[in-house]
């Protein structure tokens, strides 16, 4: 990391405070993103993961870096948008990268990375002997990950962040004439196969860990919440906000998990993204 003033404007991935181009910030050039001076000064840095005598980083050690994946995942598409754009203008090329908006799909990989980082950043602040984190783990055999995994004595919590726009509601149809059905809403928008999702990465959490209770969460950061109430579940997947997860998980203090030994088992089957 080191601390230079920004030749592109960006966003800092802890708070989400707009960085105009020429900004003073820090430039963290691992994860390649930004994060602004106040946001650095309050922020413990994360701890370096401990080796194993080869020398390699063990899988049990680290706790992953939030949104990591995303934020790859958005550089890469924002770099191959821009080729396609310098390909096709030529010496103008510069200048069509500097006046075209970005692609949506594009930018919705990094508004989600922004989500990640966010929520990894409450998170983290929870971590104490009662409560491990990991964040953007692999899930094995598969293209997709697990956003945030969070251990506790009660239990396991799995965790699915997502930055919509909208108020999240449960719609339900049906119930004494056909069969009962439960329909997540965000808006107007159908978000069903989040809660779907959800519950298929509990299913993969559920087989390694056996009979220790695992639990779903949807956390909607920046989502149009009412100033009484609004968390619900649905299906069993906790659905609610970044501060409301963090009382919830960090009421957890009763149960039989001993953290330590959970977390070694789950961060070494579920790698980092």
């Amino acid at each position: 990391m080191k601390q230079m003033r920004l030749r592109y404007a960006g966003a800092c991935r802890v708070c989400g405070a707009a960085l105009p181009a020429g900004t003073e910030a820090i430039y963290e050039s691992g994860t390649r993103t930004v994060r602004c001076l106040e946001c650095a000064v309050e922020a413990p840095e994360p701890v370096s993961p401990e080796l194993d005598p080869s020398g390699d980083e063990s899988p049990a050690a680290e706790s992953g870096v939030a949104g990591s994946s995303a934020r790859r995942e958005y550089e890469r598409r924002k770099a191959k948008d821009e080729e396609r754009l310098r390909e096709k203008w030529g010496s103008l090329g510069g200048l069509a990268v500097a006046l075209s908006d970005e692609r949506p799909h594009t930018k919705s990989w990094d508004r989600g990375a922004i989500g990640e980082e966010r929520l990894g950043a409450r998170l983290n602040a929870l971590a104490s002997d009662n409560l491990a984190v990991l964040h953007d783990r692999r899930i094995p055999g598969s293209k997709a990950n697990i956003d945030h995994i969070a251990i506790t004595p009660g239990g396991i919590w799995v965790i699915d962040a997502k930055r919509y726009k909208g108020r999240p509601e449960l719609k339900i149809e049906g119930g004494i004439l056909r069969p009962r059905v439960e329909k997540l809403l965000v808006g107007r928008r159908d978000c069903t196969k989040l809660v779907d999702g959800v519950l298929k990465q509990v299913d993969v959490v559920r087989d390694l860990v056996g009979d220790v209770p695992v639990t779903g969460a949807l956390c909607f950061i920046e989502a149009d919440w009412p100033l009484i109430g609004g968390a619900f579940s649905t299906r069993g997947v906790h659905v609610l906000w970044p501060k409301r997860l963090a009382k919830v998980l960090a009421a957890v203090t009763a149960g039989d998990v001993d953290v330590a030994t959970m977390r070694v088992a789950v961060a070494s089957r579920f790698r980092s993204a």
